[in-house]
């Protein structure tokens, strides 16, 4: 068997690491405009061989679509047109309802998997993929029925064959849901780190004095903005109503700041407390 992964980076080359150790026989071609990831999906074992896109469509039961989201809506159509029946293609996109109305009416849509799972670091590229990086992590697939049963049956089996659980929505949920997930966590650590830059000059000082826990919480403000920027404006409608929700809960907690209104900034956070009640309760599943 043949899968190609487009785009070889975090995601697309953990999922290979991770497969090559449950299925040694499986051959992995990488498909990359950039010269220098083709080298270090190479080097560290990610792919076999490096192919051009039309001559991995052929050759490939499996087509792992890795790359920005505005690359997946540029790349998948022209996948679906160009692919033998028979075989599949996945993408591991951010968002879902753009991408997936992108292809809804096309003649091959059995043939695609909207697939998003739930994992990542603030580094990219093939350098930082690692095989334990999906393990233990949730996946999310998006319209499974309109996927045809050996396209979804392959993709499923790979997902849990790499230690992922698998959740099923419609794209509208999705890009609901990530919004204020994940979309809105990346732009507040994005904002703050931008906060801390234009207020604190001498970077000596920051790392001097900068906590533990601000480092966790800055730490998304390192992911990739070619990455991010187009997930953002692919999901603006959702993202924009979390950050509307996001600022007025920030003025809220500032106004009981500047009027030295303990008992609301206590309630505030004692009702955020919870959040690491439903966090650890989801972890126990």
């Amino acid at each position: 068997m043949v899968i190609s992964i487009i785009g070889v980076g975090l995601l697309g080359g953990s999922f290979a690491l991770s497969l090559r150790e449950k299925y040694p026989h499986i051959k992995f071609v990488g498909v990359d405009t950039s010269v220098v990831n083709q080298k270090i999906a190479l080097a560290k074992g990610i792919v076999d061989e490096i192919m051009e896109l039309d001559e991995a469509l052929q050759v490939s039961e499996l087509n792992v679509l890795a790359t920005p989201v505005d690359v997946v809506t540029k790349l998948l159509p022209y996948i679906l047109d160009n692919i033998p029946a028979g075989r599949t293609v996945m993408d591991l996109g951010s968002t879902k309802e753009l991408i997936c109305g992108l292809v809804h009416m096309h003649h091959k849509r059995g043939q695609y998997v909207a697939v998003h799972p739930m994992a990542g670091t603030e580094n990219s590229g093939p350098g930082a993929a690692f095989k334990e990086l999906l393990t233990g992590k949730n996946v999310i697939i998006c319209d499974r029925e309109k996927s045809q049963p050996d396209s979804l049956g392959l993709v499923e089996t790979f997902l849990r064959d790499v230690g992922m659980t698998i959740h099923y929505m419609t794209p509208v949920e999705h890009d609901l849901h990530l919004a204020y997930v994940s979309h809105l966590s990346h732009i507040s650590s994005f904002a703050l780190g931008l906060t801390v830059l234009d207020k604190e000059r001498d970077e000596r000082a920051i790392f001097d004095m900068a906590s533990t826990g601000f480092s966790s919480t800055v730490r998304l403000a390192k992911s990739s903005p070619q990455m991010w920027a187009p997930i953002f404006d692919q999901n603006k409608v959702n993202v924009s109503k979390a950050l509307g929700d996001y600022i007025e809960l920030l003025k809220k907690f500032k106004d009981a700041i500047d009027t030295n209104d303990l008992a609301t900034s206590f309630q505030f956070m004692n009702r955020a407390n919870d959040i690491g009640r439903i966090l650890n309760g989801i972890e126990k599943k």
